[in-house]
This record gives C-alpha cells, structure tokens and sequence, in this order.
C-alpha cells in the first residue's frame, strides 16, 4: 500500500506568501473535482438557525504567523474553549490567528502538542460557535467519511470518501497505527475533523500520499491524549 508514497505531511500546511482572503461563508461540497459553492448540509445533520450544520460551525481555519513566515490549516472545536488541530499547524508560531465559519476571528490562548502523533490542542479565550462529538470506536475499512476545512486557506470544503484501511505511520514508525482513506485533501486541510455518518468526529487529517490518499489520526490515538494530559507539552514557538 506504501509502495510509491511520499506521504508529505501537508508540512506547516502549506506557505503562503500573502495572508489568505477572509474566511468565505460558502461551502464547496465535493467527492472528487471541487464543485460549485453550495451550502447544502448533509443527510441527517442538525441546523442551526442560520442555516449551517454542526460540522461546518465546528470547523476553524487557522493562521500560523511565525518569525518571518506564514502558512495556513484547519482545526475543529471539541468544547467551547479547545480546538484540535495538528502539531505541525501550530508550531513554531509568534501568533496564531483562529477564524470561523462565519468570518469571526477568535483569540488564542495557548496551544500545546503531543509527541506519539501529530496533534495539537488550542485553547481560545473567545467562546467557540459550535463543538462536536467524538466516535466510540475508529471506522472500519470501507466506512463512508467526510473531511471538512480550509485548504489552502480558502473555501470551507467538504470532501466524501472511505476508509481503506489502517498502516503504520508513513511520516514515522515509531508513532502508533494511523488510517489511510481516498477523501482527498489539500495544503492547509491539515487538522481537518474526519467525520462519521453520523457527523462524530473519527479522526484527524495530518498528511497525504502522492497517490491521493489521506493520512487520518485516528480518534482512538486522539481520545488517548485528552485522557493523559502528561503526552502534550507547550507548542513550541519561534524565536526571532
């Protein structure tokens, strides 16, 4: 399965050399090609009363503003105050600046990273519009997901797509059993929400393969770090 990847991380989730356009407020819905904005919600989600389902409300676009440097992923709220995102997105920052769906911006407190994968948590001092919930159990091969965030800093994107399966951490063996899915993602899809069918949260995009294929930490390796507060430590930030 790992034969011809070169499973990149979407690294720093893409530089950018000028800031990103504001935060749209359409969403692209799409399983393969991109399609036209479109805010239709999936099967079976809640609306709230502007019109928008929980995973979209949930999911953020976030700006790393480093010493001299820019670059751009994507997170999702677990409560009203933390988001999760990947390491990669977070460190070596001066600021990090948070958007949501709705084009607000919302202040960072702090952020920390874990070591056995590539996750981050951030803590915001602005209330959170919208947070979802995590699956009991990682999918099977073959389940239906759905990824939704910001790549390259753009559109709030939904893209469908299965399971195919589970691997070793392409980026590092050492690091526990990630899961591989054909929901294709872009530079700045990095920390993304991987979403069952019943809109539960089942893992976390952090890389891709260049035969398309998505890399998922999945929500079993993520629900180990919320339960062990010792495997995360201050996000590293830079100097200069």
């Amino acid at each position: 399965m790992l034969a011809g990847l070169a499973g990149l991380a979407l690294a720093a989730c893409g530089a950018l050399p000028p800031l990103p356009d504001p935060v749209p407020t359409t969403l692209v819905g799409t399983s393969a090609p991109l399609a036209s904005p479109s805010p239709s919600p999936r099967p079976g989600s809640a609306l709230s009363p502007d019109g928008f389902d929980a995973a979209i409300r949930m999911s953020v676009r976030i700006r790393n503003v480093g010493c001299g440097s820019l670059s751009t992923g994507s997170g999702f709220a677990i409560d009203h105050h933390t988001l999760v995102t990947n390491r990669h997105v977070v460190s070596e920052s001066a600021a990090l600046e948070i958007s949501t769906y709705d084009g607000r911006d919302v202040r960072a407190q702090a952020a920390s990273t874990a070591s056995l994968a590539d996750l981050a948590f951030v803590r915001t001092v602005d209330p959170l519009p919208a947070y979802g919930g995590l699956a009991p159990l990682d999918p099977a091969p073959g389940a239906e997901v759905t990824i939704v965030g910001y790549p390259r800093g753009s559109q709030l994107t939904m893209t469908t797509g299965k399971v195919i399966g589970a691997t070793t951490d392409p980026l590092d063996e050492n690091l526990d059993e990630v899961l591989v899915t054909d929901a294709r993602v872009e530079l700045g899809s990095s920390g993304s929400p991987v979403l069952d069918a019943q809109g539960r949260v089942v893992g976390v995009v952090y890389a891709r393969g260049e035969d398309g294929t998505s890399f998922v930490v999945p929500v079993s390796t993520l629900r180990s770090l919320l339960d062990d507060e010792e495997q995360v430590s201050p996000a590293p930030t830079c100097t200069g």
